[in-house]
């Protein structure tokens, strides 16, 4: 029963330390599956934050990226799901009356 406790605390830290590496490097869903798949650390990637005096340094979102697409010669291409808003269809939008004759401004009674 013990190990099963451990496991799930291990789990835990380890969800809460990708949730702040997300948060940090301003990563999506698929950065961090890329990132996953190069066997990063969430630690590694709050470290490679380049720091403001580091011009030189890479977005960590642009290094994922450029290592993904090195090691696997692909980039994965983030698709966002719908959500209910938009998957709702859009209301019919009122067709603008076109009228075929031209009115002058002085033939109108205001």
């Amino acid at each position: 029963m013990s190990k099963k406790k451990d496991l799930v605390l291990v789990a835990k830290r380890n969800s809460q330390a990708w949730a702040e590496a997300k948060k940090r490097c301003k990563l999506n869903e698929t950065d961090l599956q890329m990132a996953k798949e190069l066997g990063m650390t969430a630690k590694s990637l709050i470290k490679n934050i380049p720091m403001p005096n580091q011009l030189w340094k890479a977005p960590v979102k642009v290094w994922i990226r450029d290592l993904y697409e090195e090691k696997f010669n692909r980039v994965i291409t983030f698709k966002p799901a719908l959500s209910e808003e938009l998957k709702i269809k859009p209301k019919k939008q009122e067709k603008l009356i076109v009228s075929d004759h031209w009115v002058d401004e002085e033939d109108l009674p205001f």
